[in-house]
């Protein structure tokens, strides 16, 4: 039977409530009363067989008194002691005594370095961000520039006293709109920098999402049984879902990905593909979704959150509203996917986005060295139930696969290879310097 390390202040409690008073316990447990009350006071750790003597005298399961509630306190106080740097340094041999005798200020002092090692982690975590999250650069340097703006309108006409009545209104003009523009990056900055207090951190719910399906390798058995509960993937509270609105995109997760599965049941699923593919007519997702009788989307959801099968290449999925904000990211090997900013504007992501209901096939190149080619495929769905009142929520998604051969459509006796479509990450990495959807230049050279 283990010792604990609180056991004394365990005796002592159990012994006022039953009314009995140290000697009496000390005499029925074979051992002299003050060699007890070291031992209450945890100023003496009690042996094996004594708690099994005390125990019995309690009429208690000697499990009540070697539980090990009181580690974790104890460990706590430990931390707490060694980050003080107190010259002289705490007792920490006297840990014990002090929970004992004080187990009020103990838990106190022990919530207080929980708080301060949660607060370290945030302050971690927000200093990576600042680091390499270019969109709080951005918002920075729009607050920067709005000031300097302001800054110089105001020292113009602090300085100058002969503007005549058109100059000085383009003046205060500016300075209003500089103003308002400040006012608004800074709100915009706040709300974005702005986490509850239980959150860890500021990654954002979406990399969240995504950091903890990565390790479940983006398929979580629990979907596939109908009678089982998908949400428990929750209940154990996944340290990668720091935030309350990464958890409930889990949950949006867990159930669509609940419905595709019922759907698309992998042991219909399953054979059907293995069967097109080695059939050699290639991957034909429509005829797919035709005989399930799903939607192109749904059927993307599915094939790129199915487990590792034998002879099924690797699928990655991209899903966008209709703004064209990317929504969900499954990356595939040799696809690089932003994660700030805007995506290459020639996905057939965006360019199914302009047709709706009207699917996209396109043979990709990456804009990489070497460069890697995919077959994409991409439709454009309404989110959510039907309707003729606005506004309309749009949702295109775009599935990837590997461009080798038993997913390749066969070409004809006479028909020449189609000609892959170049596309890129985003403008800001691509070196194609002629492309004509290109927003910005790039930072690497052609």
């Amino acid at each position: 039977m283990p010792r604990t390390t609180l056991s004394g202040t365990r005796i002592r409690a159990m012994r006022l409530a039953r009314g009995m008073s140290q000697a009496e316990l000390a005499r029925l447990a074979g051992v002299s009363p003050s060699y007890l009350n070291l031992i209450e006071h945890n100023r003496r750790r009690a042996p094996e067989t004594l708690l099994s003597a005390v125990a019995q005298a309690l009429d208690i399961a000697p499990e009540s008194l070697t539980d090990d509630a009181g580690d974790a306190l104890l460990e706590a106080l430990s931390t707490a002691a060694a980050m003080t740097g107190a010259d002289p340094p705490p007792e920490l041999d006297r840990i014990e005594e002090f929970a004992g005798r004080f187990p009020g200020w103990a838990a106190h002092l022990a919530a207080l370095q929980g708080r301060s090692e949660a607060q370290d982690r945030i302050i971690e975590r927000l200093s990576d961000r600042m680091t390499h999250d270019p969109n709080l650069s951005a918002a920075l340097h729009e607050i920067v520039s709005a000031v300097t703006s302001v800054q110089s309108t105001a020292a113009i006409l602090a300085e100058t006293d002969d503007l005549d009545g058109e100059w000085l209104a383009r003046f205060h003009h500016n300075i209003h709109a500089d103003s308002r523009r400040l006012a608004t990056a800074a709100e915009a900055l706040v709300a974005y920098l702005d986490a509850a207090s239980e959150e860890t951190g500021l990654a954002a719910p979406q990399e969240e999402l995504e950091s903890w399906l990565a390790r479940h390798g983006f398929h979580l058995p629990q979907v596939e049984d109908a009678k089982s509960d998908a949400l428990a993937a929750l209940r154990d509270e996944p340290p990668e879902l720091a935030s309350q609105a990464s958890r409930a995109l889990a949950r949006d997760w867990l159930k669509r990905a609940r419905a595709d599965a019922l759907a698309l049941p992998l042991s219909r699923l399953e054979p059907a593909l293995t069967a097109m593919l080695g059939a050699g007519g290639g991957l034909c997702p429509d005829q797919l979704a035709q005989d399930f009788g799903v939607s192109l989307s749904r059927l993307f959801r599915r094939l790129a959150s199915l487990p590792p099968l034998a002879g099924v290449p690797r699928f990655g999925l991209v899903v966008c509203d209709g703004s064209g904000t990317l929504t969900y990211r499954r990356p595939v090997e040799g696809f690089a996917l932003p994660r700030f900013g805007g995506a290459c504007p020639v996905w057939p992501l965006y360019q199914a986005l302009l047709q709706p209901g009207r699917p996209v096939r396109a043979l990709v190149e990456t804009a990489s060295r070497p460069a890697h080619r995919f077959l994409a495929f991409a439709a454009a769905e309404p989110r959510g139930p039907e309707r003729f009142v606005p506004p309309f929520a749009w949702e295109s998604s775009m599935l990837l696969t590997p461009a080798i051969p038993q997913v390749m459509p066969p070409l004809g006796a006479d028909a020449a290879a189609p000609m892959p479509l170049p596309v890129g990450s985003s403008c800001r990495v691509c070196f194609r310097s002629d492309c004509a959807a290109r927003r910005e230049p790039s930072i690497l050279a052609s």
